[in-house]
């Protein structure tokens, strides 16, 4: 299983599937992160700071830790 926290910086992944229940699904669901839906890392930064993400032209901040919820190919 790969999943967002895996990804390289300029790799462009499609979700598979969100793991796990609660408030943290509840907000990736909220910015648009669902299976289907491709997304662009444009930064990692070091030691869990945010990964930087370009979904549909919008910049969003995913926490590694919440990334670790969600699967990709």
């Amino acid at each position: 299983m790969r999943t967002l926290k895996d990804v390289k910086v300029g790799e462009t992944v499609t979700v598979t599937k969100l793991h796990g229940e609660g408030p943290v699904k509840r907000r990736m669901m909220d910015m648009g992160i669902t299976k289907g839906v491709e997304l662009y890392v444009r930064k990692v930064a070091p030691l869990g700071d945010p990964v930087e993400l370009n979904l549909r032209g919008y910049e969003l901040s995913v926490r590694k830790a919440d990334a670790e919820i969600i699967e990709v190919t």
